[in-house]
């Protein structure tokens, strides 16, 4: 077995592997799959599994993104107030954008591989609502558990 040469900086990058993941069917709002919370899921949790290798994408390193997702879906939903629920999403939505450069770093530092950080952007990048960071949390909470089974 060959690993990549290390560099300055970490390793060389361009030794690694693409991503080969399907985000397409991973979609929120009106558009969403009956499934999404079911065979998709558990389709992306499979994928990933078998992409880290067992040695990137531990469970507790994913666990600590869909924990601050959490975080920020319950705060946004403490709102009962529809429209300042809105309101509140627009306050910290660049805070849960965020959560797309910290996926980054985290592959930087080879904690999680392409396919995570894939899926992971495009689930932050659909949300636009408060309506969508709850699909967003859900999609991850399936997934989180689905992933667990896969990983033993």
């Amino acid at each position: 077995m060959s690993y990549p040469q290390q560099q300055r900086g970490g390793y060389d990058r361009s030794a690694a592997p693409a991503a080969h993941i399907d985000t397409s069917d991973v979609r929120f709002g009106a558009n969403m799959p009956e499934l999404l919370f079911a065979d998709i899921a558990q389709e992306k949790a499979r994928t990933i599994a078998q992409a880290g290798g067992g040695r990137k994408n531990k469970s507790t390193q994913l666990r600590k993104f869909y924990d601050e997702l959490v975080m920020w879906q319950e705060k946004i939903a403490l709102e009962q107030n529809p429209e300042r629920r809105a309101e509140h999403y627009k306050e910290h939505a660049p805070f849960i954008k965020m959560l797309s450069a910290k996926v980054a770093y985290a592959r930087g530092r080879e904690h999680v591989d392409p396919c995570f950080e894939k899926l992971f952007t495009h689930v932050i990048r659909q949300i636009d609502s408060p309506e969508t960071l709850k699909h967003a949390k859900l999609f991850m909470e399936a997934f989180m558990g689905f992933y667990k089974a896969e990983e033993k």
